[in-house]
């Protein structure tokens, strides 16, 4: 072979063999270390069905927002303040709306202006659905009522406080936990406020807030504070008070022991999680604490049968007992890679990471099975919030705004 082509084709091998790895050029050891995944052996090839784009998403901001899937649609927006609905079959969009432009501008009828001419909205608090209705907050504190079917406004008010949690709805009441410390309760119907509820917030707790929990007629809520407190929804008096964690240590950083959250609520038991390191099974009627083990986690637990499933702050995953806490497996190769919350999805758990991979675990013992590159191997293309799963079919969001729908076999 003539030098000169062997040397291009030595060279554009070299060039393949490390496309994969060129964006290792400019990191530290330790996270070309965490970003390099292991083979794994592969038991079937998820497929992605349709994906469509959001335009910014969140970018590098503190966000929450993930899709919600009701009457056929997948509902989704981004920081900026677009809002829209796609068919969840197709991704065919059915309507959008923009709530970072001037009424002037083309905004609904009716709504007034909000926000200065291309300032964001600030949508932040995450998407919800009920009653035909998509809620969701910003953080200025607004919240917004969409029809479901057509995004045309319902109402909209404001709060005292950050929503950057989702609300939670039920028996016609929407509860809002924000960030100063204040849950409020509104009239599903008319956004009026029912009741008002204040938490202490120490000096220093993280930037999230636990997304409340609405069921059996009561407000389900982890406080900053290291608490679980359930109100009853139509008065807002506080039936219970439960410590999870007390803050301990000398400085504020040792002492933070938020609920970060949403807890998780099963055949009359509530599993909360604190960022301090206190997994905790709850009696919903009483408060009475049934077990306690010790995992630190600041994302949604999740649950399937009897298994319970617990993303720590380290990105380990754990399946537990839910009867009794006792570990029933744990699965490390995704350490640091700072996974979503594990989604139970037919027989497996999928969960995104930080380059925009989504990973699925057996349920029985959490070998990994499967993976799907849903971004470019990119921080701007992570997936930060949990999928959202109906049936075999897994909806996530990625940081810049790319929304995909993908098949599990």
């Amino acid at each position: 072979m003539n030098k000169g082509i062997f040397s291009l084709v030595l060279g554009c091998s070299v060039l393949l063999s490390g496309c994969s790895t060129v964006s290792d050029w400019f990191s530290d050891d330790d996270e070309v270390a965490i970003r390099r995944l292991e083979p794994i052996e592969v038991q079937f090839t998820p497929t992605q069905i349709w994906s469509t784009e959001l335009g910014n998403g969140v970018s590098k901001f503190y966000s929450r927002l993930e899709p919600a899937l009701a009457y056929g649609n997948v509902y989704a927006a981004n920081r900026q303040g677009l809002v829209a609905a796609y068919e969840q079959k197709t991704g065919k969009k059915v309507w959008e709306r923009n709530f970072a432009v001037y009424l002037d501008q083309g905004l609904t009828s009716g709504l007034k202006k909000l926000w200065s001419n291309g300032e964001p909205a600030k949508i932040s608090g995450g998407l919800s659905v009920a009653y035909e209705t998509l809620f969701f907050g910003t953080e200025n504190g607004e919240v917004i009522a969409l029809n479901a079917k057509n995004g045309e406004v319902k109402w909209q008010t404001t709060v005292k406080g950050e929503v950057i949690a989702a609300p939670a709805i039920d028996e016609g009441v929407v509860v809002l936990n924000t960030g100063s410390g204040l849950v409020f309760a509104l009239d599903a119907n008319t956004g009026e406020q029912l009741w008002v509820y204040e938490s202490e917030v120490p000096p220093l707790s993280l930037r999230g807030v636990s997304a409340p929990a609405a069921v059996s007629g009561g407000a389900i809520i982890g406080t900053a504070n290291g608490k679980l407190v359930v109100n009853i929804l139509g008065t807002g008096q506080t039936a219970w008070e439960q410590v999870i964690s007390s803050a301990s240590g000398v400085t504020e950083l040792e002492r933070i022991v938020d609920i970060d959250s949403q807890p998780l609520v099963a055949a009359g038991i509530i599993y909360v999680i604190t960022y301090d390191g206190s997994l905790a099974a709850v009696e919903l009627r009483s408060g009475r604490i049934i077990w306690k083990r010790d995992y630190k986690s600041y994302r949604r637990l999740t649950a399937a049968g009897n298994n319970l499933y617990v993303v720590d702050a380290n990105s380990n995953v754990y399946a537990l007992d839910s009867r009794n806490g006792v570990e029933l497996w744990s699965q490390g190769k995704l350490k640091k890679r700072l996974l979503t919350s594990a989604v139970p999805v037919g027989e497996y758990l999928v969960a995104g990471d930080k380059w925009g991979f989504l990973h699925w675990f057996n349920q029985s013992d959490g070998k990994l099975v499967a993976r799907l590159a849903v971004g470019d191997d990119d921080e701007d293309e992570s997936i930060y919030s949990s999928p959202v799963v109906d049936g075999k079919i897994i909806y996530t969001q990625t940081r810049d705004g790319k929304l995909v729908a993908v098949q599990t076999p």
